[in-house]
């Protein structure tokens, strides 16, 4: 379908286009943003809250102690590994302005999956928070690193405050485990060494490479998409589009710079890094950014700070929210956007949520490799729930066969996306972007779709072996890959099976080489080289693995067995 397919079904307020020239730049879209609003709030975390201007200020300040202090290059990559801090945004927006292509890293990863990739990346700096100084130290020898910067949980406190932080992170919690950097420079010295540095203009344009964001694939192996300014501007616009729809009075349901969003979504993954650090820029609204969302109560707490009027969040933390017996108690009367991505939303969790909050949970799509915003809901009463709306303005959506032939209406195939945020490729990997990305622009999404005849899309399953673990891509053959290589493992297969909690958890199943293999045994080992979320919840062990006569392993006939 071409997208003006979609013209006359989008609601009120909504465009069909947006403007791609408007911005040359992410950096232009900060810097114009920064100068607009500078009066007011951008980020708030721990009791302490930045304006616009402040963010300007001392994101210059991050670049110029970069431009001065080492010998990065526009276009060097640079990791940042810290969870929602507030220095999370002044190391992003400034090593952006430095020039340098950010490559967003998961603060949970092992040293395995960090070697691969600050490998993969050729990473010559990294930004990281101190209680994975243990984890970086273990890893550099084996990566390009040579730029280390630290930040600590206490940094943007008043000075006694922060010490008071970092005390109690280190000493009482104990969450900073012994380790040797002595050449990391400390966040705030590099604050310091920057402050009034005149930065030189780099030249970027819309085609340069903004972010690296890793994604797993087909083939297990993290690759990373290849995000440019062109396609994060596009997709910061058209999220921005959406929400300009227009309310009951025909006003734009959200207002610039009055607006406050609670961001308890990790920003190094996409949905959370366009909405909440990309998006706002360029309606100047407010992010309140929760570190521990785990922490139910104290989210609660921090909510009750607050008059929000927009949440992003995914199935899992709404369920986790409202079991809580304090949350009903919290003030929802300014609360318009409630956004579910990342993972199947459960139609009993939105419509309980509805209830207790007033406000409709609405269900989009994206990809990594859609930087990552594909479609989203209409807002209000005009949302359809179990779809996951229109494409947004600029974008096209098709449905196809096996042989690659465009289907009609209401036939269920695989969905492709053609769009200004569709990723440039996979860095360095052209057989794995060929796979994807055809000649025209189409990207293979790896899903079925239906598309309704009225424009609302429906995901119907998944055409790859993919396991979406609380919004986190899962890929069974990394798994599988690892648990492999443990000695007493013969063969197994992973699969991902229905989680009430987590939309879907691993399940494993084992062959084992020798008797005596335990699941403890195993999950132990599991824990030493996956982040959480890929640590199998079940292991059944099995005399034998369905197979093809070539060998492959049947995770379809598993599936259905489970």
């Amino acid at each position: 379908m071409q997208p003006d397919f979609w013209s006359d079904k989008r609601p009120a307020g909504v465009p069909n286009e947006i403007d791609l020239g408007a911005y040359k730049s992410v950096i232009e879209v900060f810097e114009r943003s920064c100068k607009k609003f500078a009066d007011r709030p951008a980020f708030s975390n721990m009791g302490v809250t930045l304006t616009y201007a402040e963010l300007d200020r001392l994101s210059g300040a991050f670049a110029g102690y970069l431009q001065k202090h080492t010998d990065l290059k526009p276009g060097d990559r640079i990791a940042v590994q810290m969870p929602n801090i507030l220095q999370y945004p002044i190391a992003v927006f400034g090593a952006m302005r430095a020039g340098l292509v950010v490559v967003n890293t998961n603060p949970l990863y092992t040293a395995r999956e960090m070697r691969h990739q600050f490998k993969d990346a050729g990473v010559r700096a990294l930004v990281y928070l101190n209680m994975f100084g243990k984890l970086v130290q273990e890893v550099l020898a084996d990566s390009e690193i040579e730029f280390l910067i630290e930040a600590k949980m206490g940094d943007p406190q008043p000075a006694l405050k922060g010490w008071l932080v970092n005390t109690l992170v280190k000493k009482v919690k104990k969450l900073v485990p012994d380790y040797q950097l002595p050449q990391a420079v400390a966040f705030k010295d590099a604050l310091q060494q920057g402050q009034g540095q005149p930065l030189k203009p780099v030249k970027v344009t819309l085609d340069d490479i903004a972010v690296l964001q890793y994604t797993g694939g087909t083939t297990g192996v993290a690759k990373g998409a290849m995000l440019s300014h062109g396609n994060l501007v596009a997709n910061m616009q058209q999220v921005d589009a959406c929400l300009s729809q227009h309310d009951a009075g025909g006003r734009p349901l959200m207002k610039e710079g009055q607006e406050v969003m609670i961001a308890p979504l990790p920003l190094y993954h996409i949905y959370a890094f366009t909405a909440n650090c990309m998006c706002m820029m360029v309606n100047g609204n407010h992010n309140v950014l929760i570190s521990n969302p785990r922490d139910i109560a104290g989210f609660i707490k921090e909510l009750k700070k607050w008059r929000f009027s927009a949440l992003l969040g995914l199935n899992t933390l709404f369920v986790a929210l409202m079991e809580h017996p304090e949350f009903k108690n919290l003030d929802f009367s300014n609360l318009k956007v409630t956004n579910s991505g990342g993972t199947a939303l459960v139609k009993a969790t939105a419509e309980r949520w509805q209830a207790i909050t007033g406000c409709p949970v609405t269900e989009g799509y994206g990809l990594t490799e859609t930087s990552p915003t594909a479609s989203v809901n209409p807002y209000g009463s005009k949302a359809r729930l179990g779809t996951v709306g229109m494409p947004v303005p600029g974008t096209a959506f098709k449905v196809i066969d096996d042989d690659g032939h465009e289907l009609a209406l209401g036939e269920r195939g695989e969905l492709c996306v053609k769009g200004p945020q569709v990723m440039k490729g996979y860095w360095q990997r052209p057989d794995a972007t060929a796979e994807v990305l055809d000649a025209e622009g189409w990207l293979k999404t790896g899903d079925i779709a239906v598309i309704d005849p009225d424009g609302f899309v429906r995901i119907v399953d998944r055409k790859k072996d993919l396991i979406i673990v609380s919004g986190f891509n899962v890929y069974p053959n990394e798994i599988e890959d690892v648990v492999m290589a443990h000695p007493k493992v013969a063969s197994c297969a992973a699969i991902g099976v229905p989680d009430e909690r987590s939309g879907e958890a691993v399940k494993l199943f084992v062959v084992a080489r020798e008797a005596g293999l335990t699941a403890e045994e195993l999950k132990a080992y599991c824990k030493e080289n996956f982040t959480g979320y890929k640590v199998p919840k079940h292991i059944v062990f099995k005399d034998a693995l369905p197979m093809t006569p070539v060998g492959k392993i049947l995770r379809r006939e598993l599936r259905d067995i489970a």
